[in-house]
């Protein structure tokens, strides 16, 4: 049976945003196209990730040139989108594997989420056998398909830094997450580090 695909070419709004407090925010993409909207649950990582890949794939595109759609430097001011996520926020699956391309021939940002899969380990097989492993990963049930322009792909990205960004703080000392209470530091020798 052909997978289920939630196809967005081009959205109005892609989006990544989050639920809930700093240190335990859930993360999401979200994609909007008039009263469709599609949402899917990923990582802090996956969010900060492809925000950089795309900020990455777009600068590489404007300086090699030969692409007829504008690509913007920075993201057009009054294009940032601060906006919450669209509400009900009905999660379709939780990302696992994240493909990033450029259409030359549309000039579009391709993004591909496939759902993360579960693979059987044979319980019999030790260390050395799981790198000789062949892995069987079935075909996904559904997938996740977003076709930006290269100006909505800047905004993305933007916005994707600002969110992991709005987290919570780290700290000086060791760069892990400080709580509003502080957090015991590694390089305090056990004591208790608090916000300044």
């Amino acid at each position: 049976m052909p997978p289920l695909v939630h196809r967005f070419d081009p959205p109005e709004r892609f989006i990544a945003g989050t639920v809930g407090e700093p240190g335990a925010r859930a993360f999401f993409l979200q994609a909007r196209s008039g009263p469709r909207v599609t949402s899917v649950a990923l990582e802090k990582q996956q969010v900060e990730i492809l925000g950089e890949r795309i900020d990455e794939l777009l600068d590489e595109l404007l300086g090699a040139g030969g692409v007829a759609a504008l690509i913007p430097a920075v993201t057009p001011v009054d294009m940032i989108d601060t906006a919450p996520l669209e509400q009900p926020i009905a999660e379709e699956f939780r990302a696992g594997t994240i493909t990033l391309s450029w259409d030359a021939e549309d000039e579009r940002i391709v993004i591909e989420v496939f759902p993360v899969v579960e693979v059987e380990v044979p319980i019999e097989a030790d260390e050395d056998d799981l790198v000789d492993l062949p892995i069987d990963e079935p075909e996904p049930e559904e997938m996740f398909v977003v076709r930006l322009t290269p100006v909505l792909a800047r905004v993305f990205a933007t916005r994707a830094a600002s969110v992991v960004q709005a987290g919570r703080p780290s700290c000086q000392f060791c760069g892990g997450p400080v709580d509003p209470a502080g957090h015991l530091c590694p390089r305090a020798n056990g004591f208790r580090r608090t916000r300044p």
